[in-house]
Formats: C-alpha cells, sequence, structure tokens
C-alpha cells in the first residue's frame, strides 16, 4: 500500500511544477512578450528567461522579423479603361508588439487585406503605359499609402513590389504592333538622317573640288586606280571634257 502521505506529497509536488513551468517564458532573439496583468496591458518583455505570475498574467509572443507576405492577383481597370491582373508583393515588420495587439485584431491579415484594395485603388489611377513604364513610382506610392495606413498598428512597410502584369492576348498583340511600327519609324528616321548627313558631305567634297582647277583630274585618276586593282576584263570610266578640250581647239586651229 502507498502511503496517503506520500500521495499527497507527490500531487502537491506535480501542482508546483505545473506552476513554475507556467511561470517560465523564453523568448527568441527575434521575438517580445507582451504581457497582459488581469486582462490590462502591462509591458513588453525583451528576449531571454522571462517569469510571469500564473494565471493573474499572460503573455503574446510577438514576432519582429520582417513579414514576405504575397498578394494575390487583382483584377484592375487602368484609367484607359484597361483590363488587367497584377500581383504584387509587400515586405512589413512589427515595431511596436503592443499596438499590433491592441490596436486591431490581426495584423497580418489586416495589412493583406489593405494591400489588396491599396493596389487596385492606386493602379486604377494610372493609364496601362505608366504601369508598365513607371513600375518604380508606383511602388513608392504604394509604399507610402501603406506605411501610413498601418503606422498606428505599430507595423512599418519597407517597400511594396509589383510582380506580374498580366495583359490580354488583344493588347499584347496590339502593342506588339505598335512597336514594330515604332522600329520602322525610327529606321526610316536614321535613313533619311543618313542620306542627310551624306549630301552635306557631297556638297562640302565638290565645293573642295571645284576649287582647285586639278583636282577633279587627280580624282580621276584615283578613281581609275582604284578600278584597276580590281581583276576586271573592261573598265568603262568617263573623261571629262576639260582633259580633251586643249586638243580639240588645237585641231580645229590646224584646220583653219
Amino acid at each position: 500500500m502507498i502511503p496517503d502521505d506520500l500521495v499527497l506529497w507527490v500531487i502537491i509536488a506535480a501542482l508546483l511544477l505545473g506552476i513554475v513551468g507556467s511561470a517560465v517564458r523564453v523568448l527568441f532573439e527575434y521575438e517580445r512578450g507582451v504581457i497582459f496583468r488581469l486582462g490590462r496591458y502591462s509591458s513588453v518583455k525583451g528576449p531571454g528567461l522571462r517569469f510571469i505570475i500564473p494565471v493573474v498574467d499572460k503573455l503574446i509572443k510577438v514576432s519582429l522579423r520582417t513579414v514576405v507576405m504575397d498578394v494575390p492577383p487583382q483584377d484592375v481597370i487602368t484609367k484607359d479603361n484597361v483590363s488587367v491582373k497584377v500581383n504584387a508583393v509587400v515586405y512589413f515588420r512589427v515595431l511596436s508588439p503592443d499596438k499590433a495587439l491592441i490596436e486591431v485584431e490581426n495584423y497580418l491579415y489586416a495589412t493583406s487585406q489593405l494591400a489588396q484594395t491599396s493596389l487596385r485603388s492606386v493602379l486604377g489611377q494610372a493609364e496601362l503605359d505608366e504601369l508598365l513604364a513607371e513600375r518604380e513610382r508606383i511602388n513608392q506610392h504604394l509604399q507610402e499609402i501603406l506605411d501610413r495606413q498601418t503606422d498606428p498598428w505599430g507595423v512599418k512597410v519597407s517597400n511594396v513590389e509589383i510582380k506580374h502584369v498580366d495583359l490580354p492576348v488583344e493588347m499584347q498583340r496590339a502593342m506588339a504592333r505598335q512597336a514594330e511600327a515604332e522600329r520602322e519609324r525610327r529606321s526610316k528616321v536614321i535613313h533619311a538622317l543618313g542620306e542627310f548627313q551624306a549630301s552635306q558631305k557631297l556638297a562640302d567634297a565638290a565645293g573642295v573640288l571645284s576649287s582647285e582647277s586639278g583636282a577633279l583630274q587627280l580624282r580621276f585618276l584615283q578613281t581609275l586606280t582604284e578600278v584597276a586593282t580590281e581583276k576586271n576584263s573592261t573598265i568603262i570610266f568617263p573623261v571629262p571634257i576639260d582633259l580633251i578640250q586643249p586638243f580639240l581647239d588645237k585641231k580645229m586651229a590646224d584646220k583653219e
């Protein structure tokens, strides 16, 4: 038979161990403990071994690490009436654990819903070209809006990034045709500019050649030398009339 006194001492020891176990809490470096005493906010405890009053105190752990939250794809109609599907990612962390528990019921869910509504609202005020070309500015604007609205909750939104913009197939085809037309326009402009610059250089060269009487003959001889380097059986080379004019004049004088 087990003595009744021994059973009583075992029960008392178990109760004491349970009380001590419920009074001891261990907080990691990235955690903070918010203590509520009889339902009222008491204090915030840092990392390490912490003791609370059993039954009287309740400790809730809050992580201070950066949370990476994926915003589900949102159907957005831009300012120029283009329907797109956009998703994003939000980076935020808790700065005030007490506010994160007291001011809002679930700060993770609240931040997620706020990010979705802000994403639709901000992108609905931008045109499609702005959404594609000025993504950094839109990201900054979203971050400022979310940070301002989550500040009363003790949450700091550090960054917002638009991940992907899904365009309709018809819009992708229209943009492809627009890009092709733009490249063709640039090609024509560059070609016309090249022709204009070449004509200017030819006019300058003609001016230089006409300023010296023997420059044109030297140019013809140089061209003939360049053509002669090729293995051609026939060479057609224009002869300027000025080159044979003295011989024609001499022949006419002999006839007279």
